[in-house]
């Protein structure tokens, strides 16, 4: 129980890896907030962990949105009076395919407004109290398609805001390291959310899996374990990092 009373904000986590990651702090002893803008997923999250004898709440929360972000923090330090670890993993959804050339600018500003936008105001909203604490985590999600993707014109707005992702954590370790708070970017490869199964078909997934070290697709609660050491005592003195979490087809 290496989080066992802390309080855990994870954007995102109705489905998928954040869905994965939320119940993983939850069996660590974290109390977990469900942050999502999909408030039936948030809610089933929020069941399942409380089947499993964790604990657990919703906060409807639109990344994007200043005073979303703000509202979140606001109703779980109400609830819970501190805010120990910040996961942003809330993402755009996969844009068209189509030729880079012929997205419009909005097209191109999606995935800025959630994955790194919303990373900038969630760690906003959380500053205060986790400066006021003296300490806390915060972890941004970017992608190994930064270090290397196959084609595709849809994916070069997603890979530029992933990317900045990193930027943005290893400046934010700097500002905020004063106050006890580490920040670090885990960067998973593809995995096998169930996005991912209806977007992807099974040769580029074969193919996907062909060029990792490990020989197998990657699974949501593959980030898990990292996730957790990311927000626990036992990675006290890393910050500014990024984690690949692939598989070994990415290297940096």
């Amino acid at each position: 129980m290496r989080l066992s009373g802390r309080v855990a904000i994870v954007t995102g986590s109705g489905n998928g890896i954040g869905q994965a990651i939320a119940g993983g702090l939850a069996r660590e002893g974290a109390k977990v907030v469900i942050a999502d803008i999909n408030s039936e997923a948030a809610k089933q999250t929020e069941g399942e962990i409380h089947e499993s004898g964790g604990e657990a709440m919703v906060v409807v929360t639109d990344v994007s949105s200043e005073e979303s972000t703000h509202n979140m923090a606001q109703q779980v330090i109400a609830a819970y009076g501190k805010v120990d670890i910040l996961i942003n993993d809330a993402a755009h959804p996969p844009l068209p395919r189509k030729p880079w050339y012929e997205m419009s600018v909005e097209e191109w500003s999606k995935p800025f407004n959630v994955d790194l936008r919303g990373c900038f105001l969630c760690s906003k909203a959380v500053f205060p109290q986790m400066k006021a604490q003296q300490s806390g985590r915060i972890i941004n999600f970017s992608s190994s398609t930064v270090v290397g993707v196959p084609g595709g014109g849809g994916v070069l707005p997603y890979v530029s805001a992933k990317a900045a992702v990193i930027g943005f954590t290893r400046t934010l370790a700097r500002l905020v390291g004063d106050y006890g708070i580490n920040v670090n970017t885990l960067m998973p490869g593809s995995t096998l959310t169930e996005r991912v199964k209806r977007r992807q078909s099974k040769e580029y997934i074969d193919n996907y899996t062909a060029q990792r070290c490990l020989k197998r697709p990657g699974q949501p609660q593959d980030l898990v374990g990292t996730a957790v050491f990311l927000s626990s005592d036992d990675s006290s003195f890393i910050t500014g990092q990024t984690i690949l979490v692939d598989g070994g087809r990415g290297m940096l």
